[in-house]
């Protein structure tokens, strides 16, 4: 799961690359039909910044370096993305009915992405007796192999081929691999240990610190409206700190994992596809899976194929459930305006808080309930910005396109 400041001379043009471009971050990870959440891709929608003073990149093999550099802030995006990327939007150049038709269809995408990342709890749940370490283990090795398939079933192999002929790339994706990696393993000691809530809370948080990550590493600007909701998300962090006397360390470390995890998508940009993309983050975390798996098995024990028919179905399912929601968010994310994918990232949390809740029964202290109200008073303001600044920038076009 943004708008960078004031910059001179700038206005909003249609985009034109791939991914789930995050996150642009968590755990989250499209201009191919389908792609990875890639926080920070090149590609533009309606709501991207264009420096009017930049000169277009040149063509050759630096397009992708070029398209890199000339991506929007990551703090502009973040918000309406909660840090994941967003491909090329694919109605362009299309008839009126035909943009319609893929807009609508695409909001479909998007939602059932988010519904089904926000449902993740339930199946990760339903994986007992497994225990966390196991399951991503099993995570990790099986989307592996489903994304193979993906790549041999759409004869992309080539593609994954010329991407590991770059070493920049190469160690890029590396650490991409590493950070979704925590954010997988935080995510599934959290739900198996009865703190789902506080998954929920980390993903409400994620936009906002990917702001943060965007003053603090890119070195960019921020206008009043977002300092007020960053200054809003600190005192949210010390009311439950302070009342409910535990540091939200599940949540904080869910929310920078994404949030880093975007900021690495964005140096990467549109040169990695989705699935070519989590092809290789997966690849690199197979020797820790091995790793956890012989450790698994020798302390506690394997539970792939011990517990009934239909675990272990569900179980092996676990790679499916990995890539889905992002090929669905790629395909999606690719037909609507930022701004619509803003509104349903808070889909996914407002369903995980949910089932935390009431379908789980876990504690809800009045301090928590605060530190939440004033978490999601910081996104209200920060949607609004994102909004009002969507405005603007599309009447900053219309007056360029009256004037020429």
């Amino acid at each position: 799961m943004s708008t960078s400041c004031c910059r001179r001379a700038t206005f909003w043009r249609s985009s034109s690359a791939e991914t789930p471009r995050l996150t642009k971050g968590s755990d989250a990870s499209a201009s191919e039909p389908f792609s990875l959440p890639q926080p920070g891709a090149a590609g533009r929608d309606y709501d991207e910044p264009v420096n009017l003073d930049a000169p277009e990149p040149p063509g050759g093999a630096g397009d992708a370096d070029e398209a890199a550099r000339d991506a929007p802030d990551l703090g502009e995006t973040a918000l309406v993305t909660a840090g994941v990327g967003v491909p090329s939007s694919a109605d362009a150049g299309a008839s009126p009915p035909d943009a319609s038709r893929e807009r609508a269809w695409g909001g479909v995408y998007t939602f059932v992405a988010y519904l089904l990342w926000g449902f993740l709890p339930l199946y990760f749940l339903a994986l007992a007796p497994t225990g966390p370490w196991e399951v991503v283990a099993w995570r990790i090795l099986l989307s592996l192999v489903f994304c193979a398939m993906l790549l041999t079933v759409t004869r992309t192999w080539p593609r994954l081929v010329a991407i590991l002929r770059q070493r920049r790339l190469v160690g890029w994706t590396v650490v991409a691999g590493l950070l979704i990696y925590v954010n997988w393993q935080v995510f599934l000691i959290a739900t198996l240990t009865g703190h789902v809530i506080e998954t929920s809370l980390g993903y409400f948080i994620n936009p906002i610190l990917t702001v943060l990550l965007g003053v603090l590493i890119l070195r960019e600007r921020l206008r009043v409206t977002q300092w007020i909701a960053l200054g809003i998300a600190a005192a949210a962090v010390g009311v439950i700190v302070a009342g409910y006397g535990a540091f939200p360390w599940i949540a904080l470390s869910l929310a920078t994992s994404f949030g880093l995890y975007g900021l690495v998508k964005k140096q990467i940009g549109p040169s990695v596809d989705a699935v070519s993309g989590l092809t290789l983050e997966s690849l690199w975390l197979t020797p820790v899976a091995i790793i956890q798996l012989i450790a698994v098995g020798v302390t506690a024990g394997l539970t792939l194929g011990t517990a009934g028919a239909v675990h272990t179905v569900l179980l092996l399912l676990a790679g499916v459930m990995t890539a889905t929601p992002l090929l669905l968010f790629a395909a999606g994310a690719r037909r609507v305006p930022l701004t619509v994918i803003g509104l349903l990232q808070f889909v996914a949390p407002i369903l995980q808080f949910t089932i935390g809740v009431w379908i789980l029964q876990e504690p809800m202290p009045p301090e928590r309930w605060i530190g939440f109200a004033l978490v999601w008073a910081a996104l209200v303001i920060l949607s609004a910005d994102s909004v009002s600044a969507a405005r603007r920038s599309r009447r900053t076009v219309s007056d360029v396109a009256d004037l020429t």
